[in-house]
């Protein structure tokens, strides 16, 4: 009944961006509703999509890769790279301003910093710890990658807009105009064929598609409402979506993007991450200083760990064995080190000012979606 409990943040409407004419004139149906009936009789669904991220299952790719946490610090303008074994900080350099997120590359052989502010992506070569010259990308506030490893998906949320770059060079292909304020977080559907983003300053999700590369579907969520990360469910028949303002999570049907039950979590929600064994799913709630945890069975919260003495847990990820989820203390100049078997917080480290889209690396999984590391 919990799960069902929409008043407060339910969807106010579903908008379905038309085919053009030429479409509709030679009688065939829009692909994202084939698609969608195809979901809903399970086609093309996988059991588990996070099947590949079990605990210790590195890639051959990275697997001498030495276990590292990068974390952007976004007013300091640089990154801190700490050593999980020790909690100690042993690579410290500048990148450009407001660096956002640190994100693996689809082929998991590099890792990006997106500078927003300077509007580049700094490359590091996680092998050696190595960071290379700034690469010029217009406005990336995030960065997402194709599931079938075609385009990066640089997110340009001053820009309002979605632009598909060759992954390696990062050369412009094709810029998407979104109809939305603030995007800025996304997830692909079990097929890859969609994805659904976030618009946190308009209170919208849009759907694309993916092989199009066209917007196909908008859906208006309550006003004051500020969507924040997305995460597919492990079977692949819903979205979570944190919502910041309303404090809790949107659960949307994946397959008509239906809002079918919102689920109160804590102040802020604002973070999504999939335990190892895909049962649960961590919300750190950035306003509150806690993370709820969310079975994917039961769609409830079934315990809620408070860091002591407060915090802003932020976004981060969950270590290769899965016993640790590391995530950044956004206004408090810190990273915070939560043992996932007993909800305890084991650390807390000292970074620079800002901390935001902390990156643990590598992760098991053979190969990465972008965002601070979700890996299929």
């Amino acid at each position: 009944m919990v799960v069902l409990a929409t008043a407060a943040c339910s969807v106010v409407a579903r908008q379905r961006v038309q085919d053009p004419p030429a479409s509709v004139a030679g009688g065939s149906r829009s692909p994202s509703v084939a698609t969608a009936e195809r979901r809903r009789r399970g086609e093309g669904v996988p059991a588990d999509v996070y099947a590949a991220d079990r605990p210790g299952r590195l890639s051959p790719v990275v697997r001498g890769f030495p276990a590292r946490i990068y974390v952007p610090n976004s007013k300091s303008g640089t990154v801190d790279v700490i050593d999980p074994a020790t909690r100690r900080i042993v690579d410290h350099f500048t990148t450009g301003r407001l660096p956002q997120h640190v994100v693996p590359s689809w082929d998991l052989r590099r890792l990006w910093v997106t500078n927003d502010g300077s509007n580049s992506l700094t490359p590091i070569d996680p092998a050696t710890g190595r960071h290379g010259h700034p690469v010029p990308v217009a406005d990336p506030y995030n960065l997402y990658f194709t599931p079938d490893g075609r385009y990066a998906i640089v997110v340009a949320e001053r820009l309002r807009r979605l632009d598909f770059r060759d992954p390696h060079t990062m050369r412009l292909r094709h810029s998407l105009p979104v109809p939305c304020k603030g995007v800025d977080h996304l997830d692909f559907t079990a097929d890859g064929r969609s994805l659904l983003a976030s618009c946190e300053f308009s209170a919208e999700l849009v759907e694309v598609d993916v092989h199009r590369e066209r917007v196909v579907g908008v859906v208006h969520l309550q006003p004051g409402g500020m969507p924040q990360d997305v995460k597919l469910a492990p079977d692949g028949r819903l979205f979570y979506v944190a919502d910041m303002m309303a404090g809790g999570v949107h659960l949307v049907d994946a397959a008509d993007l239906g809002v079918i039950g919102f689920l109160p979590t804590g102040a802020g929600a604002h973070g999504l991450y999939v335990s190892r064994d895909s049962r649960y799913l961590y919300v750190s709630n950035r306003g509150e200083g806690s993370v709820s945890v969310v079975s994917f069975a039961t769609r409830k919260v079934v315990d809620t760990w408070r860091l002591p003495g407060g915090g802003s847990p932020d976004m981060g990820g969950v270590s290769a064995d899965g016993h640790v989820l590391w995530l950044a203390g956004r206004y408090d100049a810190e990273v915070y080190a939560i043992d996932t078997r007993t909800g305890e917080l084991q650390d807390r480290i000292a970074v620079g000012q800002g901390p935001h889209g902390l990156c643990v690396y590598p992760q098991p999984g053979r190969y990465s979606l972008g965002h601070t590391g979700v890996f299929r």
